[in-house]
């Protein structure tokens, strides 16, 4: 059984997406560049801020653009009341349940340090995380391992004891660069190619079918 589960945050225990549209649509009006549909904006979920951008733009992505959409989208993002973004139902009650189990917990994101922390911060103040590792630019995002390989040195635990939990192919390919087993769920902004990645232990439906790798 696992010791350690290292969940994504964005599609895995947050619904997050709503008000990463407002924002970005918002800023894409500003400077005259096509806005997306939420559907459109799963495709380009799952990166660092950079390369979110930089999807989102499509053919509209010079260094030049990336910059100032990033600044701006962070602009009106960070002070915003981001009220749509909350837990997914059962999360904060599976991590509850792990916990009790006496499971390890962590959290591995390339949602910015400062804005992952905010959200924990406010929504999971009993749950005693091991290492909350967001995005930090002088360091590698994922899918580059580095985040996992804090997390595992701070838990001190064995890469087979441990099990990375996400929604999307960049969560799968972060386990797979680490060398760790992966779980996805599927109520995130993954895809049904995901879902059937054969790398994966199993695409799960439900937070309580996570519970029994531990």
């Amino acid at each position: 059984m696992k010791k350690l589960a290292i969940f994504d945050f964005d599609g895995t225990l947050f619904n997050s997406v709503d008000d990463v549209v407002i924002c970005f649509n918002q800023t894409l009006e500003i400077y005259n560049f096509p806005t997306l549909t939420k559907e459109e904006y799963f495709e380009c979920l799952g990166g660092n801020i950079d390369e979110i951008v930089s999807l989102v733009l499509g053919e509209n992505n010079s260094f030049e653009n990336i910059e100032k959409v990033k600044k701006t989208y962070l602009e009106l993002y960070n002070p915003s009341p981001k009220e749509h973004t909350l837990p997914f139902p059962e999360a904060h009650e599976c991590l509850n349940k792990l916990q009790e189990k006496g499971v390890l917990l962590a959290i591995n994101s390339n949602r910015l340090n400062y804005s992952l922390k905010y959200f924990v911060e406010k929504f999971f103040t009993d749950i005693d995380f091991v290492l909350v590792e967001g995005h930090d630019e002088d360091y590698p995002s994922k899918p580059n391992p580095f985040g996992v390989e804090n997390i595992l040195k701070k838990a001190n635990v064995d890469l087979k004891d441990a099990v990375y939990i996400g929604d999307s192919k960049t969560d799968i390919e972060t386990a797979q660069n680490a060398g760790m087993d992966c779980i996805v769920v599927k109520w995130g902004y993954g895809n049904q190619k995901d879902y059937e990645n054969d790398y994966i232990l199993e695409a799960v439906d439900e937070f309580d079918d996570i519970l029994k790798y531990f």
